[in-house]
């Protein structure tokens, strides 16, 4: 007999909040900074963890949700490199310490694990009422991938960035950081510190990523369950992934294209769908090819510095 839907929602949520809760309550209770070996352990728990549940969808939705879940888990772990990657220079922009990088990182997927509820409840209905909102999508996540290909991002670029500078007008801010406090009470005032300002940049930065990426799913899978849990076990493993990835930012540099590929390959999919359905299998085996065509050719072609820049930097 198959579960009901809002049983497996509420089933699914518990687990996160149990997770959530003593993620920050007893494994990361004392703010430190996380060794690359214990980044490893919590990416790959991420990973197995994810995997069973693959393995559950599979067994009780059936093997086309189960292949649907993992393709849409890959290609969601593999688009949230590219946001780890903003959320590194955000971080160092803002000169946060490094024992403090994981206290962000936390709320900031709380936050995003909402906002991406929010959007993939928002996107399941027009899909489910306006048809043609899939073309639309389709449509924007080919001009999205074309955008990735020739779109950079630096530090200075998030120094002039327009919402950065509104919010620290609007905000009273204390001039430095109060260890790993956001607010904190001044003169019977409260004052928001630096690190409430990245959290904010980090929210924010996470929806654009996410306006990207969730209708790249919804093309793979109309079930907004298998939508749902692979988006949040991809957002779930983004935090240890991060330290991982952290001290090899530049060693993947083709990567950037082989994901502006793969969102223009399958917002063509959204496009032709109705003439042209493409088994999941086929864009399974196509996100998994151009992933590992890019690592390699990166791998292979080591980024070359500007000598001028090294010469700069010294």
């Amino acid at each position: 007999m198959a579960i009901p839907d809002i049983w497996l929602y509420i089933g699914f949520l518990t687990l996160v909040a149990l997770l959530l809760a003593m993620d920050l309550g007893v494994f990361n209770r004392t703010p430190h900074v996380a060794k690359l070996s214990e980044a490893i352990g919590w990416t790959t728990f991420w990973v197995v963890l994810a995997l069973a549940f693959n393995a559950f969808v599979y067994y009780t939705r059936g093997p086309v949700a189960g292949k649907e879940f993992f393709a849409g888990y890959l290609l969601e772990q593999s688009l949230s490199v590219d946001n780890i990657f903003v959320i590194i220079l955000i971080l160092r922009y803002f000169k946060v310490a490094p024992q403090y990088h994981h206290k962000v990182l936390f709320w900031g997927i709380l936050g995003a694990i909402v906002m991406r509820g929010s959007l993939i409840a928002f996107g399941a209905m027009l899909l489910a009422n306006i048809h043609w909102v899939f073309y639309v999508f389709g449509a924007f996540l080919v001009f999205t991938g074309i955008r990735m290909a020739f779109v950079t991002q630096d530090e200075e670029d998030i120094g002039d960035n327009s919402i950065v500078r509104f919010i620290q007008r609007k905000l009273r801010l204390t001039k430095d950081y109060r260890q790993d406090h956001f607010i904190v009470v001044i003169d019977g005032l409260r004052y928001f510190t630096p690190l409430m300002v990245v959290l904010i940049v980090v929210e924010i930065t996470d929806l654009v990523f996410a306006i990207d990426s969730i209708p790249a799913i919804f093309a793979i899978t109309k079930d907004t369950f298998v939508v749902f849990t692979s988006n949040i076990f991809a957002v779930m493993g983004l935090r240890s992934l991060f330290f991982v990835i952290a001290g090899v930012m530049g060693l993947f540099h083709y990567l950037k294209y082989g994901l502006s590929v793969i969102l223009s390959l399958i917002g063509v999919k959204m496009i032709v769908h109705d003439h042209f359905p493409i088994p999941i299998e086929w864009t399974l085996c196509s996100i998994a090819f151009i992933l590992a065509t890019s690592i390699i050719l990166s791998l292979m072609n080591p980024e070359q510095k500007n000598d001028d820049t090294q010469t700069a930097k010294r």
